[in-house]
């Protein structure tokens, strides 16, 4: 199984910093180094901490009408942004399931970026592809580029160390130059992230991540820039209430219920899903995503069984973790609308019923729209 996952173009350096690893989406990706969980999410949250995140699918839609595919299909409104901006949206199916969640950079009129999780790029691709018009391509690059994600309070000062650049508003972008021998090489330097902190992701070509790699450890040296595996990832963004694909919203979840409507073009004549979903707006959902709080010393983990007494079941825990920041336990579930937004429920943690406080996520405060 191993020989057959996919290595991110920077292995070697997550080889040399001792990194443990896990399978995500096909891929063979750093779940945590010697610093340990704690401490990389911690770096996150009080300086800076670097990611490999080069498992996430691209995919470039170009030509003339490459907008109007891609506003046409996915659930957003490109209108409410413009080129230069990056928009969180969803790729849905006929009965309003969640595809994929994904994000859409708006480069020009005639190119679109998309940001898709690693397991769902081929299908996004697929259905995209087979929805574009004569003129209009959908090229898959999943293997062609990195992305390098920079997060925490001091993200700014190791990118204007690099020389990229920063201060650019929230889900917007700028494509900059980076040296690299001879070659320059282009870099897009985006304002988003997936840990609730200020920070930036970079994507770039796979022949120049190992430079723009080194070059990112070598400038953060100064404020502890730690690098972080994929279980900082899980645990900073389960923090901040961000739903995962394939666990809190899957083909079975609608954007109603899983508190995505934010991410719906609800104006837009047309998007896959658009009936569907417009139908469980109107009728209302009969299940949430919520948070859960361990009133103990629970930690939920997912598929443990949520229930409003010892016999009633409500839910399964999709997320579940031990918060750094909160020194608790926290999660996620697909709580019936029928239970009150503020009651505490049981959740059966290996044979012992805890009691968690039910609350709207985000868990703890973010800073990733600070100016």
């Amino acid at each position: 199984m191993a020989g057959s996952l996919k290595q991110s173009p920077l292995h070697d350096r997550h080889e040399a910093l001792g990194a443990k690893y896990a399978e995500f989406g096909g891929w063979s990706m750093p779940l945590e180094y010697a610093t340990g969980v704690v401490k990389e999410h911690t770096a996150v949250r009080e300086s800076v901490g670097i990611f490999d995140v080069s498992h996430l699918g691209k995919a470039l839609v170009s030509g003339p009408g490459a907008v109007d595919l891609v506003n046409s299909t996915l659930s957003n409104d490109l209108a409410k942004i413009g080129p230069g901006k990056a928009q969180y949206t969803l790729c849905l199916d006929e009965s309003g399931g969640i595809v994929d969640d994904l994000i859409a950079y708006w480069h020009d009129d005639e190119h679109v970026l998309l940001i898709p999780n690693a397991a769902n790029t081929a299908e996004v691709v697929r259905r995209l592809q087979a929805a574009a018009p004569d003129g209009v391509k959908v090229v898959d690059h999943h293997d062609d580029y990195a992305v390098l994600a920079v997060q925490g309070t001091r993200s700014d000062e190791v990118l204007d160390k690099v020389g990229l650049p920063t201060g650019h508003e929230y889900m917007s972008f700028v494509e900059a130059d980076l040296e690299v021998g001879e070659d320059t090489v282009g870099v897009v330097v985006c304002r988003t992230g997936y840990t609730g902190e200020r920070g930036y992701e970079l994507v770039v070509a796979n022949h120049a991540a190992g430079e723009l790699w080194d070059r990112l450890m070598a400038a953060g040296e100064e404020w502890g820039i730690t690098a972080c595996g994929l279980g900082a990832r899980d645990t900073l963004r389960t923090e901040m209430g961000y739903p995962l694909h394939g666990q809190d919203i899957t083909l079975d979840t609608n954007p109603v219920e899983a508190g995505l409507s934010w991410a719906v073009g609800w104006k837009k004549d047309a998007f896959w899903g658009r009936e569907a979903v417009l139908r469980i707006k109107e009728e209302g959902p009969r299940r949430r995503l919520r948070g859960l709080v361990a009133v103990g010393r629970g930690i939920p983990r997912p598929g443990m069984s949520v229930t409003l007494t010892h016999d009633v079941p409500l839910a399964d825990i999709t997320s579940g973790t031990f918060s750094p920041t909160l020194k608790k336990g926290i999660g996620l579930a697909l709580v019936p609308t029928m239970v009150a937004e503020d009651a505490q429920v049981g959740v059966d943690v290996r044979g012992r019923r805890e009691i968690f406080q039910l609350v709207k996520p985000p868990f703890v405060d973010p800073s990733v729209k600070e100016s």
